[in-house]
């Protein structure tokens, strides 16, 4: 399995230049874990790697062709008890899930990404 944008990721490499390039290497680095072979889905809402890799590239997507995405898609995956923390927890990469959680947070407070987007339960609009 290739991490090569986890590692990139969480050794800081290569600086991303606005938050939606940072939020797409996020998104990226996710689903090369959740495409690790050994994760155990029985917990998550995703059915299997291909649900999981699915939902997240389709938010590459949107991202990609200029279009955000509805913020409870990339809030929720990335909350407690969020698909993405349940694969992380059942398949041994949790810290990871954590380090990844801190890069959104980080980019959510530097980089001007509106809190709302990230923040699934809140009734902010």
């Amino acid at each position: 399995m290739n991490l090569q944008r986890a590692r990139q990721l969480f050794n800081g490499q290569p600086v991303r230049e606005t938050p939606t390039e940072r939020l797409i290497h996020i998104l990226e680095a996710s689903i090369e874990l959740v495409s690790m072979e050994e994760n155990n889905f029985d917990w998550s809402s995703w059915e299997d790697a291909a649900a999981a890799e699915a939902e997240l590239l389709g938010l590459v997507n949107f991202l990609k062709a200029g279009t955000l995405p509805e913020r409870l898609k990339v809030a929720v995956l990335f909350a407690g008890t969020g698909p993405l923390q349940e694969v992380s927890l059942s398949s041994g990469w949790a810290n990871t899930f954590l380090r990844l959680v801190a890069r959104l947070t980080k980019l959510k407070r530097c980089c001007g990404i509106p809190p709302i987007f990230l923040e699934p339960f809140t009734d902010k609009a």
